[in-house]
């Protein structure tokens, strides 16, 4: 066991100091876990282990008045109990910061490597050559705090899974080849060949991408290109591997397998973007490096005084021990670490999951934020946003009407008829004899009259004349990018709807949120241009971004990007995985693909743009508590330092390391309760112009 998280924390500085893989991609997940339960097992055991050195340390034995029974051998309790606590829990730090060193960045790790192994020596040798004092117990306190650092912070990055599994998971295992006389046989996919005939059944996955050779069927093609409509395909029309066909059979001949898929280049994007973050230290790390190398200055500096004062003797040694120990602080270890597990939990309990520390940071400088429309911005389906009758009809007798006859279409206009219905609580008369009229609409009897629910193509079939009314509302619909349908009644246009994928209500709060905050609010989507003005124009979107291919997305974030803006990406679908990667903040919304919650640094979970308005001033409060606490830390150092170098010895004070260790103690209590402010930071959202009230935040846990 001991070899094995030897192993793990090796590798666990790149998730301290290198952010680059922090996103949940590839085994990062299990990485962040495996460091987890290594930080936390070490944790507990080395703090047992240092009970024993804490009851028979004589300098704590003197402060608190307290007294334990002698024996033979307990002169030995200390030694061995620190030995084994450095041993287990104090090593992996310094095999984190070997990397540190190589790169000649030295940061936390090598900080605390430096104070440890310092301590450790210097109070083993006081064993064997009896000096003043000896450090055993700020030796084991130091690893036990710096360990629960630790493991609070990997256990506030743990990731649940990889985006680029959740991609491959859209590829069904196994496709129906069918052979050359006709027959089907089940075959793996990937042993599928360009030129291979496939049977596609309704409801199954495409196994990959080629073109319809024969059959007609609605394809749910969401997860690829973000439209919420089902694309109707027939003879000739490509298919995306990946995609969900509807209703009909289709038999589809093979063009793309493998690597050359629509699939797989965008798994090869969100790859690619993964790797294109830039390395981001942890502000602790920089304060860190900086101490470093001034504790190195002052142990020089305070070792060539005192030589030069009184020779050199074993005071210098254990003055230059005492300048480098001290210069460790455990309040450096959880000032950044505590915020960051009160951030988290107060982030969570208000519908924002933090993936990625470094994103929650960022967000505060954020001048630029791109919303998918589709899904994000709007519910994602369709509904009837107007409706125009002829004279003698009203909204709800033609609602009624038309929901009769779509009662048993599962067509997704017919759900939206049927649900604007229900919201305008009609009641439909019971239809009979239905009948869908492929590539036009449907047919039913409804009170003996014949009822005919339909677009433009029904109307040419039944040479229906349309009124200069509806004529007028379906011009007029189009321009605003809706799709119209129409309600022949024997024979006769009576009604026509109009239906469009409908815009969030707190679409419209977050957008004057955001420009209220001095934010720029753009739009990607894959829609028509008119389709994608119509939105912007209703919210106010300052950028449009339309008939955006996957690729095309991430190269529109690269583009804002090399403008010199911070960038987050909002989405909730699979063809957003690479533009949520490559956006410096990749948010997700909840309820879109998992593909899109692991490629994202934050998730909304309650499904709800207005949390972005909460993101950015959570995360403003939060880095200003950081700095706070940095002061507080580093604070200690600037007063410590010199104190232990022995700048005032001449007039009478002199830092013991007694004295000094409970001065680091007094700073980490200061750090830990500075913390517990940032669960009184306000999320309220009606304090910003333009936003409604919503759900009240939640504090922390």
């Amino acid at each position: 066991m001991l070899e094995e998280e030897a192993e793990v924390s090796k590798t666990a500085h790149d998730g301290h100091g290198d952010h680059s893989g922090d996103n949940g991609h590839g085994d990062h997940g299990g990485m962040h876990e495996g460091h987890e339960q290594m930080f936390r097992r070490r944790f507990f055991i080395s703090t047992l282990l240092s009970i024993p050195v804490l009851l028979y340390s004589e300098t704590l034995q003197e402060w608190l008045g307290f007294s334990v029974p002698a024996f033979p051998g307990s002169e030995w309790i200390n030694p061995v109990f620190a030995v084994i606590v450095f041993a287990y829990g104090g090593i992996p730090f310094l095999q984190m910061a070997v990397p540190e060193l190589r790169d000649r960045s030295p940061g936390m790790m090598t900080l605390i490597s430096m104070a440890i192994t310092v301590a450790f020596v210097y109070s083993l040798a006081s064993v064997v050559f009896p000096t003043q004092s000896a450090f055993f117990w700020e030796l084991v306190t130091l690893i036990d705090i710096m360990l629960l650092g630790h493991w609070i912070e990997m256990r506030s990055v743990r990731r649940a899974s990889s985006a680029l599994d959740e991609l491959a998971k859209l590829m069904p295992d196994t496709a129906e080849r069918i052979t050359e006389s006709g027959d089907t046989e089940e075959v793996p996919v990937n042993q599928l060949e360009e030129g291979d005939l496939v049977l596609v059944r309704p409801g199954a996955s495409v196994p990959a991408d080629g073109v319809v050779e024969e059959g007609d069927s609605d394809v749910n093609e969401a997860m690829i290109t973000g439209e919420s409509k089902p694309v109707s395909k027939a003879p000739g029309d490509e298919v995306i591997g990946g995609t969900v066909n509807g209703d009909g059979s289709l038999r589809v001949r093979i063009d793309a397998t493998g690597d050359e898929t629509t699939l797989a280049g965008i798994m090869r994007l969100v790859e690619d973007a993964q790797q294109s973050k830039s390395k981001t230290q942890m502000l602790a790390d920089r304060a860190a490096g900086w101490l470093f190398y001034v504790a190195l200055g002052a142990a020089v500096v305070t070792a060539v005084s005192w030589t030069v004062a009184i020779s050199f003797n074993a005071e210098v040694i254990e003055r230059v021990v005492t300048v480098l120990v001290i210069a460790c602080p455990h309040a450096l270890g959880l000032a950044i670490p505590l915020v960051v597990a009160i951030n988290t939990s107060l982030a969570a309990r208000n519908g924002m999951l933090i993936r990625d520390r470094i994103a929650m940071e960022q967000a505060r400088e954020l001048d630029t934020i791109i919303f998918d429309k589709t899904g994000t911005l709007t519910e994602g389906e369709q509904g009837v946003v107007d409706i125009e009758t002829v004279e003698g009809v009203t909204e709800e007798e033609a609602l009624g009407l038309a929901a009769a006859v779509e009662a048993d279409s599962e067509h997704m206009i017919a759900e939206a008829i049927r649900e604007a219905a229900n919201e305008r609580d009609v009641a439909s008369p019971r239809a009979a004899d239905f009948e869908a009229i492929k590539g036009r609409g449907v047919r039913a009897r409804v009170d003996g009259q014949s009822v005919h629910v339909g677009g433009p193509n029904l109307l040419s079939t039944l040479e229906s004349e349309v009124p200069d009314q509806l004529r007028t509302f379906a011009e007029r619909s189009g321009e605003n990018a809706r799709t119209v349908v129409y309600l022949i009644r024997d024979g006769e246009l009576t009604a026509a709807f109009a239906l469009a994928d409908v815009i969030r209500e707190e679409s419209y709060h977050v957008v004057d949120a955001l420009h209220e905050l001095g934010i720029e609010v753009a739009m990607l989507t894959g829609d028509s241009e008119d389709v994608a003005n119509a939105v912007a124009d209703e919210l106010g979107i300052d950028t449009v971004f339309a008939e955006v291919l996957p690729e095309d997305k991430d190269e529109k974030v690269q583009e804002l990007q090399e403008r010199g803006n911070l960038v987050a990406m909002v989405g909730d679908g699979v063809n957003d995985a690479p533009a949520l990667t490559r956006a410096d903040i990749g948010i997700a919304i909840g309820s879109g693909t998992d593909v899109a919650v692991q490629s994202a640094d934050i998730i909304l979970v309650q499904n709800n743009p207005t949390d972005v308005v909460r993101l950015v001033k959570l995360s403003k409060a939060s880095y200003r508590k950081m700095q706070e606490n940095l002061v507080w830390a580093a604070g200690y150092n600037v007063f410590a330092i010199p104190l232990a170098a022995g700048v005032l010895a001449p007039i009478g004070i002199l830092l013991s390391p007694a004295v000094g260790a409970l001065l680091m103690s007094l700073s980490t209590v200061i750090v830990a309760i500075n913390a517990q402010f940032l669960r009184r930071v306000d999320l309220e959202l009606p304090s910003l112009p333009g936003v409604s009230a919503s759900e009240r935040p939640q504090p922390a846990d």
